[in-house]
């Protein structure tokens, strides 16, 4: 897995087996998902690029909230925001009642937030083991860090 972190985005996005970010629309929803689950405070957030890999989607954007209350405030801000920069709902979200695990579906983008323990569980990154995978940090980091 590539840790970007104090690293050039191009050039992690190269030799990590990503596009370029600017050739990639559906790489630039997924790094949309990634800033507004991070503003929520998601944490150990994770790109998967499946498109190669399977038909599903071209992106998984995995995210863990630590209680089923920010579960659920981490998927209403990715929601507001895409709605608001992209014109863009889901074309379905499942498991908002439960609040341990909710898939929201974006077509070549699909975001998975978890509860620690369902994430662990189901274990999606060691499942898409065979594709590129990349954690997701903020290119400016708030001060204080």
């Amino acid at each position: 897995m590539i840790n970007p972190q104090n690293t050039d985005t191009t050039t992690l996005q190269a030799s990590a087996g990503f596009p370029p970010v600017e050739e990639d629309p559906a790489l630039q929803l997924a790094y949309a998902i990634a800033a507004s689950a991070d503003e929520r405070k998601g944490g150990n957030i994770t790109l998967v690029q499946v498109g190669d890999v399977s038909y599903l989607a071209d992106y998984f954007v995995i995210v863990t909230g630590f209680s089923t209350v920010q579960v659920r405030a981490i998927t209403r801000s990715i929601e507001s925001a895409l709605e608001q920069d992209y014109n863009r709902r889901p074309l379905r979200v499942e498991g908002q009642m439960e609040g341990n695990w909710i898939l929201m579906d974006y077509g070549e983008v699909m975001v998975h937030v978890f509860m620690p323990e369902a994430r662990e569980f189901y274990d999606l990154e060691a499942f898409w083991g065979h594709a590129n995978q990349m954690l997701y940090y903020p290119s400016t980091p708030p001060s204080g860090r």
